[in-house]
This record gives C-alpha cells, structure tokens and sequence, in this order.
C-alpha cells in the first residue's frame, strides 16, 4: 500500500506524508504539520495509548482473577473425629491451567489483538507489526525481565522455581514455538501458511496447557506424588467470625502476633490491625496475575494490592521482622520502641555486708547513638543512710554506643551483728531529657544488706498468683532468702489442676541458678490465649531437689490461676475485624462501580498518608483513562465474566488504534514495520509485565511468577496470538483457492536470531539453578555473579536488536 497521498480538495500544504499507513489514522489536518512535529506528537500518543492499554489490562486482569479464583464447596472426612464432615471451599481453577489460558491471554492480549487486528484489517494478508511485536516481546520477556528480576534480589538471597516440571515444559514449547515459526515460513512452504500448518499451530496451545498440567500432576515422574495445596487446605478449614463470614487468617497467628509486638503504648488498636494486616499481605498466596495487576498499578498511581503503612509503623513493622522467631515478646516490645529506654536490669539485689559494695546496672534499648541522662536516688528502708550504706543522689550519662551502665553503691561494715536490711535505688530522667528517652518498668530495685554467711532459703514469694489468659506469659517471682553465699540452684516443675497443660499453658520442668549474691528470679510460664470465653482455671508450679547447700523454704508450691480476661477478648476480636477490613480492600474480585470511581479519582486508591511522588505524578498523566475505564462493569457482575469481555473490547480498540500509530510513527522517523514492533511497541506492551515480575520477584519465595511463567507466555504467543489469526486468514484464502502468503522476511531472521538467544539464555538459567558459584537458583545470589549474569542477559538482548536492525537495513545479507 502507498504511503504517500494527496489531498487536493482539502489541504494544500505539503504532502501528506505516511497517511495511507493506518485503518483509523491520520487525521486530515496532520497536513499542515512539519514531519518533525508529527512524529513527536505520534510518540507522545504511542506512550499515552500505552498507558492507557497498562490501565484497561490491570481491569481485565482482575476479571480473570475473579473468574480464576472462583471456589466450590466440597465436603470432607473430619481427620479427628470419625463420622464427621467438614464443608470448605477449594479453588476450581488449576494455577498452572490459569496462567497459561486466562493469565497468558491477559498478559499478552495486546500483542495477540495487534496480530489479528492487522490481518484482518488488511483484508486477510499478513503484515510485520503483529508478528513482530510477539518475537519482540518473546526476547525482552526472556532476555530483560531474566536480567531485571535476577539482579532486584537482595544479595545472597535467592528465589527457586518450584515447579521445575512445569517450567521445562513451557521452556521446551517457548522455544520449539519459534523454531517452529522459522521452519513454517522458511523451510516447509516458503513464503506461505498452509491451511494444516495454521491448524497445527493453533493445536500446539491445548497441547502445552494439558502437558504442563500433567508435568504439575508428575505424571512423567516416578516419585509419589505430593498432596496438592488444595488438599492442605481441606485439612485446615478457614475460620470465619461470628457473622460465619470466613477470615483470611487463623486466631492463632493473631495472638501469637499480639504476644510477639509486646503491649506498647504506643499503638492504637488501628495501628496494630494495619501490621498484623502487613504481615499477613506479605506472606499470603498471590497469583501471576496480582503480580501483573500490581504492575500496572505501579505506573499509574492506582491502589496497591499489597499493605503500605505509614513511615513511622513501616519503621516498627521493618524492626519486627529482624526479631528472630525464638525472641521473647518483651524483647520485640523493647525493639520496636523510638525511643532509648532505661531501667534496670533486675528488681533486686543482695549484698554481704563485708564486701562493703553493690553494682547496680541500667540498661538501655530501643536507638543506641544518642546521649542519655539519668539520675539514681537512694530511699531509705530497714538501712539508714550514713549508718549502713551511703546515700546516693546523682546524675549519670549513658554514653552513645552504650547499652548498659554500671553504678557502684557502697555499703558501710559496722562489725556489729544486725538482722538483714534494705533499702530502696530509684531511676528516674531528668525534666530536660523526657521527651527524648523514657523509662521502663523496672524503675525501683530492693538492695539487701545480708550479715550472715549461709545459701539461704528458697521459695515462692507468693503461694498464689493471678494472671490475665492475655498476659502471654505468667512471671512467678522466686526468692532467697537468710543468706545468699554461693552458687545454688533448685528444679521446678508444672502440674495440672483445671489447667490442661499445651491447651491452656505450656508445661514446664527445669532448674533455676542463683548465682552468689543474687536473691530474686523469675520463672516465665507461657499463658496459650484462645479467645474462648471460659471459667478461672488454676495450675500449679513447685519446687524441688534444691542444690549448693540451699533449701526450700516455707511456700515450694504456688498455685497459678489463670482467670478471664474480656477486655482483651473484645480488643482481639475487634482487631480480627479491623484486619480483615484492611485485607479485604486489597482484593479485585470485590469491586463495585461506586468503588472504581473513588479509586479512578484518587491517588493510590485514596490511600493519601502512604502516597508518594510518584504516586501523584502517575496519577495526572492516567486520570481520563482511569475516569474513563471506570464505565467498565465491576468484577462483582456475572462472576467477573462481563468484566472480561467488555475490558477485551477496549483493549482491541486500543490495539488497533497503537497499531496505526506504531506504523505511522515508524513511517515519519523512518523505521521498518519489523524494527519498530520489536523494539518500540514490544517494550510498550511488556513495561507492565516487568513491573510484575520485579514485585513477584522480592515478595514471592520462588521463581515461579517471576520468571517460570515467562516461557509459557511466549509459546501462547505464537500459538495463540499467531496460530488463531493464521488459522482464519487460511481459511479464508482456502475458500477462495488461494495460498495465504506470509513474507519470511526479516521475520524469519528475528526467529532465528530469538532463538539462538534463546538457547544461551536457558543454558545460563539451567547453570545457574545447579551451580554453587551462583547460590543453585534462578534469581539473586552472591552479588558478583549476579550482577554479572544480569548483565550478559542485557548484552544478548542488545545483541538481538542490533543484529535484528542491521538485516532489515541490508547490513547483513539474508536470503529468503
């Protein structure tokens, strides 16, 4: 077709350059632009119609999602109890059939779309720009979305595929599918597509999606076969409120968040919700397709699937996760304070009086780079300053660096026999420095004066102790008394009352060191919370089988209840659903239309405090479409189903209006078709894909959505987006008794330059999964050698254009 015209009747300016290029463009009074102005305007639009494909695909991602994400409900054996059946819900769709039908259809939709629109707008014949952009697409997927995700892992980590089967599978048909299009062109019937060749192309789809669903199953291998995650489920039954509305967590993980994050003062019910909602975000299972979603959200200022929190609970929720597992809920409440903490390290102290001194110490926690002041009083008790030990009444500084502070208090030896004596140690701050540190719990410590020379008497210093079901912990305080010579010990033990240990406590049986001079510790008794409303239930703690000339004293057994603690059960439960109201606005199947006008009208889905620059700016440039794609019917219609192909229609229009502006622009700068598909609209179409496999790539604990499903996307590609489109063009030319011809060209050398690429790059991806020198993984790795096969992945895309542009521009002779 003429890529040059005139109009006579109406413009008298210039010729009209490129104006015979597309089905729907050029305006007429482009005529009177400069050429120069024109391809500057045709890339604006090309990037503006990119944006807007990014925005109507994240709707039509969330159709899928919802129609993917669609469960039954099944009735299954109670594993406990014999006769009994429990009712829950599994998913209907299997993952691995998803991502490669919906999931496939949804990523590459523009790419397909552009290949069918061009052949049939150019009256069944084949033209370059649809072909091309899948090749195209197929190499940036493989080549830099490899090298973008391999280097956005944090050193040394590392991400695996896990579902290797599958992953050979679609690695296999991701590459076979382009030998397969060079040996259809260039080798069987040169030039032309014959009506069995367009039959079998469009086969080979099914025939990957079955294969890799059995390669899923482990049907090519001898090992038992793993229970699927759908049986796992049914083992573990969701638990819902008290509405019967499921939860999207167990109670259990709630309260062990709860005892983990400390009582702090700090944070509101609110604040908490939106941690535990974080961390729950984190970890739960998301599809490619929410990676994809996510993705596009990210160019457009959209509302994020993922929790953002504020920079002040960011700061707490980054310090909780650096807790190890096996850390106390004291010390996790002492980590995620702002700021610096003192108290003292224990409560109490004891000292012979002829050592004539007592180091008490201060600690310090929370940010350890500043100066603090403090100040250390003495309170008389039983001893009297000036007579038995000398009084106290100072300032001190905790230097920056410093976590603990060691203060001397010296006791005066009269010679004279006197029964034991205390007195009293205060910490408290100065007025001037309140409102940069604070004080902890243990603010007073009782100091012993001890006349005598014996191990003393050990025993519980209360013979009953009442504690909340929500204190986490039961802290019973064991003390030594009449003497505190030597290193003793003594063994303590837990026993049933109403208290079952494991459902109500976790039982205890160990020994207790008292070190020469120490009169007081504490045992630590797990308290398990259940959020069950039930009566007082008692256990016991006690002594025996003590050790360095100690004995027991006069309570060695202390009675433990454990009563009711409704407050906190309406706080839990309050919170559960806070949690689930804050997980419930990151899902795509729950939409309404009054919702996605609030969303296309607000920076990150109205999610202000967390919005960023970016956010805003992304958010300007999208808004018409956002307003526009808005009309779209919700996901919560027909199952998500009335969502899919309304979303479809625009993303045709939009396609075929790209491909009239890709041909014209390619046409003004003076680009090949083929060069302009592969370079400018391939990395158009794929920017979103790359966006999320870079999240998949942090958040996920594999490979799997980041890089496993990119080679199940380029076989659909060619099968799909080049086999439909060739299968109706041959019949259409076989109906007229015509050859359907397809011009090799500069796509065959494409094909062959891909797929030798190709071959590198999973010979790189195979090495690196086995290899040490790599950490035996896909992504991430020691920093050196990930970076470096990052690298290579860019130079052989690099490679793939440059030797691409120089055959289409007859640098490199290629015979067809």
């Amino acid at each position: 077709m003429s890529t040059e015209s005139y109009n006579s009747t109406t413009f008298n300016c210039q010729r009209f350059k490129c104006s015979g290029r597309g089905l729907i463009l050029p305006f007429g009074i482009e005529a009177c632009m400069s050429i120069q102005l024109r391809a500057v305007l045709y890339f604006v639009f090309l990037l503006y119609l990119f944006l807007g494909i990014a925005i109507i695909a994240d709707i039509f991602m969330s159709a899928i999602e919802t129609i993917t994400s669609r469960k039954q409900k099944i009735r299954y054996p109670d594993p406990g109890e014999k006769d009994k059946y429990l009712t829950v819900e599994v998913r209907v769709w299997n993952d691995t059939v998803a991502n490669l039908t919906l999931m496939a259809l949804g990523s590459s939709s523009p790419e397909i779309l552009l290949s069918i629109i061009e052949i049939v707008g150019n009256r069944f014949e084949a033209g370059e720009l649809g072909p091309g952009t899948i090749v195209g697409s197929a190499a940036y997927n493989l080549l830099m979305i490899s090298a973008i995700c391999i280097a956005s892992i944090n050193a040394p980590e590392t991400r695996r595929i896990k579902l290797y089967n599958v992953f050979l599978v679609t690695s296999f048909f991701g590459f076979f599918a382009y030998i397969w299009l060079f040996i259809v062109l260039s080798v069987i019937s040169k030039d032309v597509v014959e009506l069995w060749e367009a039959v079998l192309t469009f086969l080979m789809f099914p025939l990957v999606v079955i294969l890799a669903y059995l390669a899923e199953k482990n049907c090519f291998a001898s090992k038992k076969i793993e229970m699927a995650e759908e049986e796992k489920l049914i083992i573990t039954p969701p638990e819902t409120d008290a509405a019967g509305v499921p939860r999207s967590f167990h109670k259990d993980e709630l309260l062990q968040f709860l005892r983990d994050l400390g009582q702090s003062s700090n944070l509101s019910i609110e604040d908490k919700a939106q941690l535990f909602a974080a961390k729950l975000s984190e970890n739960m299972h998301r599809s490619r397709m929410q990676y994809r979603i996510q993705g596009a959200r990210m160019l457009t200022g959209g509302k994020s699937l993922f929790v953002n929190l504020p920079d002040k609970l960011q700061e707490i929720y980054e310090k909780y996760q650096k807790i190890d597992d096996e850390s106390s809920p004291s010390a996790i409440a002492q980590e995620i304070d702002c700021l610096p903490k003192l108290e003292f390290t224990a409560t109490a102290y004891a000292v012979l009086e002829n050592e004539q001194r007592i180091d008490i110490i201060i600690k310090r926690t929370g940010p350890i780079n500043v100066n603090v002041r403090f100040r250390l009083d003495t309170i008389d008790g039983t001893a009297t300053a000036g007579e038995d030990y000398i009084k106290l009444s100072e300032e001190f500084v905790m230097e920056s660096g410093q976590q603990e502070k060691k203060i001397t208090i010296h006791v005066i030896d009269d010679n004279q026999w006197e029964p034991d004596e205390t007195f009293f140690v205060k910490l408290s701050l100065p007025e001037s420095e309140e409102n940069h540190a604070k004080v902890g719990s243990k603010t007073v410590a009782l100091v012993t004066i001890i006349n005598d020379d014996e191990p003393g008497y050990i025993h519980f210093e209360e013979p009953i102790n009442l504690v909340k079901e929500s204190v986490g912990k039961a802290e019973i305080k064991v003390a030594r008394v009449n003497g505190a010579d030597g290193r003793v010990s003594v063994h303590y033990r837990t026993k049933d009352i109403e208290a079952v240990a494991t459902r109500d406590y976790e039982p205890a049986d160990s020994e207790l060191v008292f070190e020469h001079g120490e009169i007081s510790k504490i045992i630590a008794i797990p308290i398990m919370n259940d959020l069950d409303t039930e009566k007082d239930e008692t256990f016991a703690v006690e002594l025996y089988n003590p050790t360095g000339g100690a004995t027991i004293g006069k309570h060695g057994r202390t009675v433990v209840t454990i009563i009711n603690d409704d407050n906190y059960i309406t706080m839990a439960n309050k919170m559960a659903s806070l949690v689930q109201v804050d997980i419930d606005k990151l899902s795509v199947t729950k939409t309404t239309w009054g919702q996605q006008f609030k969303d296309a009208m607000t920076v990150n889905g109205g999610d202000l405090e967390t919005a960023k620059f970016l956010h805003y700016v992304g958010h300007t440039f999208s808004f018409f479409w956002k307003i526009l794609f808005a009309f779209v019917p919700p996901t919560s219609i027909a199952g998500g189903w009335l969502t899919f192909f309304v979303s479809l229609l625009f993303i045709a229009i939009l396609t075929a209006v790209v491909g009239d502006v890709a041909a014209i622009f390619g046409c003004l700068v003076g680009l090949k078709d083929s060069i302009t598909a592969i370079s400018f609209v391939a990395l158009g179409t794929s920017l979103p894909d790359t966006f999320a496999s870079m999240i998949a790539a942090k958040n996920s604990k594999t490979a799997d959505d980041a890089i496993g499903n990119v080679t199940g996307s380029n076989s659909v590609n060619v099968f799909l987006g080049l086999g439909l489109p060739w299968l109706v063009a041959a019949v259409y030319w076989e109906s007229k008794n015509l050859p359907f011809t397809v011009k090799a060209g500069d796509l065959s050398f494409s094909v062959l330059v891909f797929s030798c690429s190709c071959i590198i790059g999973m010979i790189l991806l195979t090495l690196r999964r086995f290899l040490g020198v790599f950490g035996k993984a896909e992504l991430g790795g020691p920093t050196i050698p990930k970076y470096a096969c990052s690298a290579f992945f860019v130079f052989l895309w690099i490679c793939y254009l440059t030797l691409s542009g120089l055959q289409a521009y007859g640098h490199i002779y290629w015979a067809t």
